[in-house]
């Protein structure tokens, strides 16, 4: 593997590729200084890719030059490699992987840790390390996760759900009369028409359904009432403010634990 700049600590390009987006950022060691969201497109070339990386490093005011190392998060594996090799391109630095053989500092108390999301993986070393042990880790992204670190700082499990946008779509796919609505809450639960239903069987219910396996994981696991919870994902901010439960939103989660695994590597 090329070296990452020598070892040199600097700002880093972090890659998270999820199902539906993929997002990136500039990260170092005193600030987040760009985070991007974009459509996940398995259509692209490896050129495209590398032209959009490229593009979003330049928009946001950040020289090619100072960045020192790359790493990358994927959930889809037929496009790893290509924005592995995209990203290479750009930067001229060999992307570390999250993956198998790479240091962690997370132990995953699992059937079979090889299975567990690289991304899942990723938000429990930032939850874990920015707001302390025990922690619950809620996604709301093309799937909701709800994952838990322990006391022991260890990754014990959690529990995956169709997502907000997932749910609505197979609704709607197989209704005759229901249409396709925005994610907006409506200003009541009880809907006085089919959209405000629709909409609020999409925000209320999935909120209340957090809360619920919220409130069930800290009966089953025997966490404190006080156990912090953290959410991150691309409709964290349209769902997670009417939970009832207190839940920390952070959406750049995913880029702080890139950079967390990336220095217990190269550093």
């Amino acid at each position: 593997m090329t070296d990452q700049k020598d070892n040199e600590k600097g700002m880093i390009l972090a890659i998270d590729i999820g199902n539906s987006t993929i997002v990136m950022g500039c990260i170092d060691d005193e600030k987040i200084h760009f985070e991007e969201r974009v459509a996940t497109r398995s259509d692209k070339t490896k050129i495209e890719h590398a032209m959009v990386i490229k593009s979003m490093i330049e928009l946001n005011g950040v020289s090619i030059d100072d960045i020192k190392g790359v790493i990358i998060s994927s959930v889809v594996p037929p496009l790893t490699n290509v924005i592995k090799a995209a990203a290479k391109m750009i930067t001229g630095i060999e992307p570390i992987v999250v993956g198998p053989g790479v240091k962690t500092g997370l132990p995953i108390l699992m059937d079979d840790p090889r299975t567990v999301g690289s991304d899942l993986i990723v938000a429990a070393v930032a939850a874990s390390h920015e707001y302390g042990k025990p922690t619950i880790i809620v996604d709301v992204g093309t799937a909701t996760t709800i994952t838990v670190v322990n006391e022991d700082g260890a990754y014990i499990g959690g529990v995956i759900m169709p997502g907000v946008q997932v749910s609505q779509e197979a609704l709607v796919s197989k209704t005759a009369q229901l249409l396709h609505v925005s994610l907006d809450a409506p200003p009541k639960v009880v809907g006085k028409n089919t959209i405000d239903a629709l909409r609020s069987g999409a925000i209320y219910g999935n909120a209340a359904c957090i809360d619920g396996m919220i409130l069930k994981f800290k009966k089953e696991l025997g966490l404190p009432e006080d156990t912090v919870t953290v959410a991150t994902g691309g409709l964290s901010g349209e769902i997670i403010p009417k939970c009832e439960t207190d839940i920390i939103t952070d959406r750049n989660l995913l880029i702080k634990g890139m950079k967390i695994i990336y220095d217990r590597n190269v550093n």
